[in-house]
């Protein structure tokens, strides 16, 4: 494939992943590269990239900054554990049905959508090296894999769009905005606790790795469509033990170790007490722990990538030592 060929813009351009997309696009030397993001984006700028300021609930603005282009990657969401469903479904599933027919009448021949493996997640269960085959659940305990549950299926049903959807694990690494700070800033407070009884193993996926997917997808739709309509879970290929692994990252960066402890069963029932007191009372920001948290952080989540490897070539760039250590650094830094 010659990039030097392709139209691409990342929606969601300015956020975590967007970023390294839109780098990896400048790496590939693609001839043209737009950011479509909500807010301005000075950094982007400054980096040569067009910048359209637009929200994708809108769907006029979709259809103009789509024109001419080539290729779409769709990253941009509401990516949190908690808030009014109506602005999840708006902004997730309706958002992704306004990028589909902006595709529509643009004739877009490749869209790449970033789904989550969240979509995929029983309720309460550990999740053991499963596979694409594996069905949606019939409930969720958070709107967010609700809502890309319903935008998922709405993108690999259509026929006239190229699609393929991509679900990253846990992304991670330097300029994380969402997990890392957060494990940080509580356990620096001493009010980091491990949930369960920490055997758990998890997949993670740097920020680097789960681009290249996305880039590898790309490529693959744009030539042999060997990937359209489906969808692919990414990681960084081999689970980790959770809670250790959040101990040695801390360590790294010196923090003190994770010394408390509660049980799932506990930490779920506050989760839904903290759901209906702050849906009660209405009650600004997130709760201190939710049932989808809880559950997140006592379970195995782990899972098979073979098919991502044998359709697209996707294997991880970057390993888990280079990653720590530049994720470590970013963190010194932005300390400094």
């Amino acid at each position: 494939m010659n990039w030097n060929n392709e139209k691409a813009i990342v929606t969601g351009g300015n956020g975590f992943l967007g970023k390294r997309i839109v780098n990896s696009l400048i790496q590939k030397n693609c001839s043209s590269i737009t950011a479509f993001c909500r807010k301005p984006s000075p950094e982007l700028r400054e980096m040569g990239i067009n910048v359209i300021n637009g929200d994708i609930r809108d769907f006029s603005s979709l259809k103009s900054a789509f024109s001419h282009r080539t290729i779409i990657f769709h990253t941009a969401a509401k990516a949190e554990v908690w808030g009014e469903k109506e602005e999840f479904f708006k902004t997730n599933t309706m958002g992704t049905e306004n990028v589909l027919r902006a595709c529509r009448i643009n004739e877009i021949p490749a869209l790449i959508y970033t789904s989550s493996p969240s979509v995929a997640y029983p309720c309460g269960k550990n999740i053991e090296k499963i596979n694409e085959d594996t069905p949606y659940p019939e409930k969720y305990l958070s709107f967010y894999p609700e809502s890309k549950a319903a935008a998922e299926k709405i993108v690999l049903l259509q026929k006239e769009v190229p699609a393929v959807s991509l679900r990253p694990h846990l992304i991670w690494g330097p300029g994380d905005p969402h997990l890392l700070p957060r494990i940080v800033e509580q356990a620096r407070k001493g009010k980091l606790m491990r949930i369960g009884d920490g055997n758990n193993m998890v997949d993670l996926t740097f920020v680097e790795n789960a681009a290249h997917a996305h880039i590898l997808a790309a490529e693959e739709l744009r030539n042999l469509h060997k990937c359209q309509g489906k969808a692919y879970f990414i990681s960084d290929g081999i689970p980790v033990n959770l809670w250790n692994w959040i101990n040695f990252f801390l360590n790294e960066l010196g923090v003190q170790k994770i010394k408390k402890s509660v049980s799932y069963k506990t930490a779920f029932a506050m989760g839904l007490a903290f759901e209906k007191i702050y849906s009660v009372f209405n009650l600004r920001g997130e709760p201190p722990i939710t049932r989808f948290i809880a559950s997140q952080l006592a379970h195995s989540h782990y899972f098979d990538i073979s098919a991502a490897k044998h359709d697209f070539g996707y294997s991880p760039i970057i390993g888990e030592d280079e990653a720590i250590r530049k994720t470590v650094e970013s963190f010194r830094m932005s300390s400094c």
